[in-house]
């Protein structure tokens, strides 16, 4: 007897299941559709601010780059998607500091986890809505973000020169021109 029970009541909750799975299917029959003309409404188009395409560099208005090629999202990087090449440059006040020569991002490798973006004490890094990135080799998938040239540094300031000597007091010839005349008199 317990055996027919049980066979009814897993019948009616397939059934209830059945049920509520058509009562879905059915609002979404109902509900208007929205289709993208994609090529033709590229003016149109709403990307979510939330979408991770490309990987960019942030650039002032001067042009300058906020990275200092500390190497941190390449280090973060799980595929190595991003290589840094950087080099040491002296400032004009004679310290040195490591500066970006190329920045390469490999689009093609990265996973767009954002672990560069997040962990980068510049807030040097963000990804872009362009989404069409679509090539036909993957050698063009490799990208340098650091294209723009970088603005020239100050050229340094020149050496101050060494304090002059005392003026000699009145009536009195400067160290100089007493050993000077020393000289020649002998």
């Amino acid at each position: 007897m317990s055996s027919i029970k049980e066979y009814f009541t897993s019948v009616g909750k397939g059934l209830k299941s059945l049920v509520q799975g058509m009562e879905v299917t059915g609002k979404e029959l109902v509900t208007p559709k929205i289709t993208e003309q994609y090529p033709e409404n590229r003016a149109t188009l709403d990307i979510s601010d939330r979408f991770r395409a490309e990987l960019t560099l942030k650039y002032d208005a001067e042009g300058h780059h906020k990275c200092i090629a500390c190497g941190i999202c390449q280090m973060n990087c799980p595929n190595g998607t991003i290589k840094l090449n950087t080099k040491m440059v002296e400032l004009p006040d004679g310290k040195k500091k490591r500066a970006l020569v190329d920045y390469m991002y490999d689009l093609g490798s990265c996973t767009f986890c954002m672990l560069c973006v997040t962990t980068c004490p510049q807030d040097a890094l963000a990804f872009s809505n362009d989404f069409e990135q679509a090539v036909f080799t993957r050698d063009k998938l490799v990208k340098k973000l650091n294209y723009r040239p970088e603005p020239e540094l100050p050229a340094a300031a020149p050496a101050p020169k060494p304090a002059a000597a005392p003026a000699p007091a009145a009536g009195e010839k400067p160290a100089a021109e007493s050993k000077i005349d020393t000289k020649d008199n002998k």
